[in-house]
C-alpha cells in the first residue's frame, strides 16, 4: 500500500484494467457517442481496450471529448501567455475556478498543443463518487482533495494532499493544477484563499515552510467564460447565504452542475497564463514576515495576475453597466449584445427577485471592479 493510493491517480500499469472495468458502462457509450459520433461503438471500444496508459488515455478520448465540448456549446477558445512556459518543466497551475471539470481540462488541452507536460488536477472527492466518474478521474490523472472533515482529520488530510503534490512536482517532474479556493468561486469574485496555501506548505517541514515556494515555479491562470453555463445553478447557495442558512446540496446537485457545465451554452472562452512568480516569491521570502504574512501577500499577488489576465467580455460590461446604472463601459459591446445578455438574465430568474437579479450581475460585473482593483495596486 502506498500512502496516496486513497487519493492518488491510477499508475500506468492500472490503467488497461480500469479502462476495462468501465468500457461497457452506459455513461462511457454516451461519452463516446458524443465525442465520435461517426465512429462505431466495436471501433472505439477496441481502441479503448488497447489503451495502456494514462497519456494515451487523455490523449486519445478526454482530448477529443473537450474539442467536441468547444465545437458544441462555445464560440472558440483563446489563449495567451503558453509561450513563457518550458518543455519538461513542472509548473504549480493556480487558477481561477469556474467549472468543474472544463477548467483543468482546458489547460491540458492547451498543454498538450504546446508541447508541454500535463498536469495532475485536484478535485473535491465529492464529486467524484459515482463509481464510473471516480474511476474516469483516477483515468484523466485527478487526484483527489477529502471534503468536509473537520479537525484532525482535515490537517492529516491537507497534509497528504500536500506530500502528494511536493511529490509530484519535486521527484516525478509532473505539473499540478489547483484552484486558488476551495470550491469553484460562486459570486465571480476570484479570490485566493490563504489555507489553500498554507495546505501547499505542510510537507515542507523546516524552519521556513514558504521555501517550499521557491523550490517550485507557480503560475497563475485566468480562465474567462464569456457566459458562465452554470450561473443560474449557483444562485441557490448565494440565496441561503443572504439568509444566514446554511445551505444543503440535493442529491445529484454535483452531477448537474457537471454536465451543465459541459453542455451549457459558453460563448467565447479565454486561458491566460500569466508568467512565473520566481521574482515575487523570492521577494517576499527574502523578508523577515512570519509564515502568515508571507502567504498573504503571495495571495495578493496571485489575485492581482489572476485579474489582471481574466478576459473581460461584453457580458462583464453590461453586467457592470446594468448594476451602476451607467453606461461607462458602453464602448466594449453593441446594443444586440446588451439586449441578449439580459433577455438570457430574464429567462434563467423567473421571479422579479432582486437579490437573484443583483447577484447575476454581480457576478459578471466582479471581474471588471477586480481588474480595475488590479490596475490601482500594480
Amino acid at each position: 500500500m502506498s500512502q496516496f493510493d486513497s487519493i492518488r491517480p491510477f499508475f500506468d500499469a492500472e490503467a488497461n484494467a480500469a479502462i476495462r472495468k468501465i468500457v461497457d458502462d452506459p455513461m462511457m457509450e454516451a461519452m463516446m457517442n458524443f465525442t465520435f459520433p461517426n465512429d462505431t461503438k466495436e471501433h472505439w471500444k477496441d481502441l479503448m481496450v488497447n489503451t495502456y496508459s494514462l497519456r494515451d488515455f487523455q490523449i486519445k478520448f478526454i482530448y477529443p471529448g473537450v474539442q467536441k465540448v468547444l465545437e458544441k456549446s462555445s464560440e472558440g477558445l483563446s489563449t495567451g501567455g503558453f509561450e513563457q512556459l518550458e518543455p519538461n518543466t513542472a509548473y504549480l497551475f493556480i487558477s481561477n475556478h469556474r467549472d468543474i471539470i472544463l477548467d483543468t481540462s482546458l489547460l491540458n488541452s492547451c498543454l498538450h498543443e504546446n508541447g508541454l507536460v500535463l498536469t495532475t488536477s485536484a478535485i473535491g472527492d465529492n464529486l467524484i463518487k459515482l463509481p464510473f466518474l471516480h474511476t474516469l478521474s483516477r483515468l484523466n490523472r485527478n487526484f483527489a482533495i477529502k471534503r468536509g472533515l473537520q479537525g484532525r482529520a482535515l490537517l492529516e488530510s491537507s497534509l497528504l494532499a500536500s506530500s502528494y503534490i511536493h511529490k509530484s512536482l519535486l521527484k516525478e517532474n509532473r505539473s499540478v493544477w489547483t484552484a486558488q479556493r476551495e470550491g469553484r468561486t460562486k459570486d465571480g469574485n476570484d479570490a485566493t484563499q490563504r489555507g489553500v496555501l498554507k495546505m501547499l506548505t505542510l510537507a515542507e517541514g523546516g524552519s521556513n515552510p514558504f521555501d517550499f515556494f521557491e523550490k517550485i515555479k507557480v503560475v497563475p491562470i485566468s480562465i474567462s467564460y464569456e457566459y458562465d453555463p452554470t450561473d443560474v445553478l449557483k444562485m441557490p447557495e448565494l440565496l441561503a447565504k443572504s439568509r444566514d442558512e446554511k445551505y444543503v446540496k440535493s442529491e445529484n446537485e454535483d452531477f448537474m452542475n457537471l454536465l451543465r457545465g459541459i453542455m451549457g451554452t459558453k460563448k467565447h472562452i479565454h486561458l491566460q497564463v500569466n508568467g512565473v512568480l520566481d521574482k515575487e516569491v523570492k521577494a517576499i521570502n527574502a523578508t523577515d514576515q512570519n509564515l502568515s504574512e508571507k502567504l498573504e501577500n503571495l495571495a495578493a499577488v496571485i489575485d492581482r495576475k489572476i485579474w489582471q489576465g481574466y478576459k473581460l467580455w461584453p457580458s462583464n460590461y453590461i453586467a457592470h453597466d446594468t448594476l451602476s446604472a451607467s453606461n461607462t463601459y458602453s464602448a466594449h459591446y453593441t446594443e444586440e449584445e446588451k439586449a441578449a445578455f439580459l433577455q438570457r438574465m430574464q429567462q434563467k430568474i423567473e421571479s422579479k427577485n432582486e437579490f437573484l437579479t443583483q447577484s447575476f450581475l454581480s457576478m459578471y460585473a466582479n471581474p471588471v471592479n477586480n481588474f480595475e482593483k488590479s490596475r490601482g495596486s500594480a
